[in-house]
């Protein structure tokens, strides 16, 4: 009986993986963006620019086969120049070395409109495997008769995993800049 479960369900993966479709990334819909404590009292937000992205998602099942993104280092934005500045510097991201910021899905959970994402995540040349909820999958046909789909990844890293180590003490203790980095990233994507 336990070989013939495993049989369907291993079935049904392989026909829901199937159905996924490739999607190209709709860049003027997305947003990658994060988070981290400011002297201890504040979030200041942050993005990039500059990404792409290889998805391929089943509208029907609402389920990921794969998710593949490129962020480019450089084009980190926090609204202020000289901030931006010292995050592209070796104190940071050394982007000048290591131009891109990779994610490579390695499974995927679904949960309904909601499911849990874990894959590796590259950063200053150092992976590790991260998690991401991903929240709100909505599918549309648009104007044009294109299937999109939407959704929000959110996870929390430790910069200092990343060799993003910079920091100053504080005179009345604590640092200047947290060590947790909220990642809070806003996706749509078009089926090709």
């Amino acid at each position: 009986m336990r070989l013939l479960s495993s049989v369907i369900a291993a079935s049904v993966l392989t026909f829901s993986l199937a159905n996924a479709s490739p999607h190209s990334l709709d860049a003027s819909h997305t947003e990658v963006g994060f988070s981290v404590k400011h002297l201890m009292i504040t979030n200041i937000k942050g993005e990039f620019k500059a990404f792409d992205a290889t998805i391929d998602f089943d509208h029907k099942t609402k389920t990921f086969k794969k998710l593949n993104a490129v962020i480019q280092t450089k084009s980190v934005d926090t609204g202020i120049v000289k901030r931006d500045n010292h995050l592209r510097s070796e104190d940071f991201f050394l982007a000048d070395k290591h131009p891109q910021i990779t994610f490579n899905m390695k499974s995927y959970k679904a949960d309904g409109d909601e499911g849990v994402m874990i894959g590796d995540l590259t950063i200053r040349g150092i992976t590790k495997e991260v998690k991401l909820d991903v929240e709100d999958i909505g599918t549309i046909k648009d104007f044009e008769g294109n299937n999109r789909v939407g959704f929000t990844l959110e996870g929390k890293i430790n910069r200092g995993d990343f060799d993003l180590k910079w920091n100053k003490a504080l005179e009345f203790g604590g640092f200047a800049v947290g060590e947790k980095v909220k990642l809070e990233i806003e996706v749509e994507a078009v089926e090709q």
